[in-house]
């Protein structure tokens, strides 16, 4: 079994986090700048020691100094001497960095079905009338073999249903061409946002978070979020698929020596503002059935009222940094906080809320048996890695000796519904169709050209004296097996958990 993790101490009082309860999530709060980052780069580098991987989202961008040894600076020294605190040992960690723009770390990508109509319509702010045409939209998608794998595809597949929608409402349901063009409309923000390049192929294998190098020490996974953070959707949407990926693909495991990983969620209000409650309620099960897939989560956040009760009740380890009380939701948030953690004799928590240090912290963690430990006012251990971010040079070196340097960098465009729509496949069969109506044409003598005429337009189709078409026995073959080969192909296309628990298919 592991040591305990030092992670906070004062001159009589140290707070260790204890690996086998690392699983039971944790929450880490305060205002901006009261130290939340020192507390993260903390917690995971003592993770990463004991080799447990971590993936955590770099939202200010300065986390990526996780990679490089620190150094001693002289207010570090001050700080260190006045809290009687020792001086770190300096050390790099190993990281491996992503951006789901693919410009300060290897591409993350997710294809359109794996996503699933239910995030997308949270990614996109559907209404319920919208949310239900996209998801008839998903199925007929399924029922036809269309794979929907990037944008190009779902916004064919729009198209495709918007034009044709006198022929879905029997069989699916009316089909309102407002809401397909509000979806169309959504599209179009999200790929101004760089949507394009996160949805495709290939997709995140999510067992590449979960390694270690050849110390033993658990990789170290950062997503670069600056950027990110100016579409907050597709951030919040994102870490919860990735959150919903672990749940789906690894086994039950039960209560481990260490978790298989630790999933930090920075920024955690954007998950939960203005969720519909159908979407609250999956992430409950997933924050509380994960557990079992020896996975930690740990939400940070500047308000602990930023997380609904029903979360916030399955989140065992708390670091609470200082809160500000300047309004009237702010003095609830330090009242609500305070009457959560487990009280200390002489230790007025409510009070100590709002007078912490930068770097100093209300502290409880679980102990052996499971239960939150005593509140303790203590100081957050200084990280060993660098506190800032890195340069860009030392950034494509990272990336060029990565585990995965190579892996995710070409993107593959295969054929899927976007193809199959506009006929790629099909126009060469129509082609074929074609031809052989003009050498049977070209063939028959003026004697039999009656005859062979009937029997090309029976078998070929013709034209109308108004220019329509009316298909033949050929076209009608052709198209049916066109219809019935991609069924074969696309049947039981991947949904994702959260899909699936709302009834969605599941990866094959």
């Amino acid at each position: 079994m592991s040591d305990p993790l030092l992670i906070a101490r004062n001159s009589k009082r140290s707070c260790f986090l204890l690996p086998q309860l690392v699983n039971r999530h944790g929450l880490i709060t305060g205002a901006t700048g009261s130290g939340k980052t020192v507390s993260l780069q903390t917690m995971a580098e003592g993770l990463s020691r004991i080799g447990v991987p971590v993936f955590m989202a770099d939202v200010k961008g300065d986390l990526s100094g996780m990679s490089q040894a620190g150094s001693l600076s002289d207010k570090m020294a001050s700080t260190l001497e006045e809290r009687g605190l020792d001086t770190p040992s300096f050390a790099a960690n190993p990281v491996t960095l992503w951006d789901v723009f693919g410009e300060q770390g290897h591409p993350v990508r997710a294809t359109i079905s794996d996503m699933g109509p239910l995030l997308l319509a949270r990614m996109l702010n559907l209404n319920d009338t919208q949310a239900g045409v996209l998801n008839l939209v998903f199925k007929i998608a399924d029922d036809n073999g269309l794979l929907l794998l990037d944008l190009k595809d779902l916004r064919a597949m729009l198209q495709h249903v918007g034009e044709n929608a006198k022929d879905f409402t029997n069989e699916y349901g009316n089909i309102s061409a407002a809401s397909v063009g509000a979806i169309q409309r959504g599209l179009l923000q999200i790929d101004e946002q760089g949507g394009d390049r996160f949805f495709g192929e290939p997709m995140l294998d999510i067992h590449d978070f979960m390694q270690t190098d050849g110390n033993g020490h658990g990789l170290i996974n950062i997503l670069a979020a600056d950027k990110l953070m100016n579409s907050p959707r597709l951030y919040a949407t994102f870490l919860l698929w990735m959150l919903s990926e672990l749940f789906e693909q690894l086994p039950e495991v039960g209560d481990l020596d260490k978790p298989k990983l630790v999933f930090f969620f920075d920024e955690a209000h954007l998950l939960f503002n203005e969720a519909p409650k159908a979407l609250i309620e999956r992430i409950e099960l997933v924050v509380r059935l994960v557990r079992s897939k020896g996975v930690g989560v740990y939400f940070v956040t500047q308000n602990p009222l930023d997380i609904p009760d029903s979360v916030l009740g399955q989140l065992g380890n708390r670091v609470q940094h200082v809160l500000r009380a300047f309004t009237p939701r702010d003095q609830k948030a330090v009242a609500a906080t305070a009457q959560t953690m487990r009280p200390q004799k002489g230790l007025d928590i409510e009070a100590a809320i709002t007078e912490l240090a930068v770097g100093e912290a209300l502290v409880s963690l679980l102990d052996e048996k499971g239960r939150p430990g005593e509140t303790e006012r203590v100081f957050v251990l200084p990280p060993g890695s660098q506190l800032g971010p890195i340069t860009p040079e030392q950034r494509k070196v990272l990336m060029a000796e990565s585990l995965v340097a190579g892996v995710y960098e070409k993107t593959v465009d295969r054929e899927s519904a976007y193809e199959k729509i506009k006929g790629r496949a099909p126009a060469m069969d129509e082609h074929a169709v074609s031809q052989a109506r003009q050498s049977m044409q070209s063939a028959a003598t003026p004697a039999d050209s009656g005859v062979m005429g009937q029997v090309s337009e029976l078998l070929f189709g013709s034209t109308g004296p108004r220019g329509g078409r009316h298909d033949g026995v050929a076209q009608l073959v052709v198209r049916s097996a066109v219809r019935t080969v991609g069924s074969a192909i696309g049947r039981e296309i991947v949904r994702g958990v959260l899909g699936g628990l709302l009834g969605g298919g599941r990866r094959r």
